[in-house]
């Protein structure tokens, strides 16, 4: 079982409220009430370089594509590879899946 060094009450009812949402919608409604417009932005950039990464591109590339800090995306690559393995989970469930 994983054990987050994060994990905490308040942390707890912040992954029930994420886990709450059931629509696009909820969510986009909790980010823009919970979130800055930058850490949204920050955020799903983020995201995008996880799954820039996973398949295969070049930092360059990267870095052309999303505007991003190599510095960026060597944290995120850190992530990918030492990290708890949350954005490999999300990459996983939600491959292929454009919906919006």
């Amino acid at each position: 079982m994983f054990s987050s060094r994060l994990q905490n009450e308040q942390t707890d009812n912040l992954a029930r409220a994420f886990l709450a949402l059931e629509s696009m919608e909820d969510c986009y409604r909790l980010f823009e009430d919970l979130f800055t417009i930058r850490e949204i932005q920050d955020l799903s950039q983020r995201l995008e370089v996880a799954q820039l990464l996973k398949s295969q591109a070049t930092y360059t590339e990267i870095v052309e594509k999303t505007g991003v800090s190599t510095a960026t995306i060597g944290r995120v690559n850190r992530a990918l590879n030492y990290g708890a393995g949350g954005y490999q989970r999300v990459l996983d469930k939600t491959k292929g899946n454009t919906d919006k």
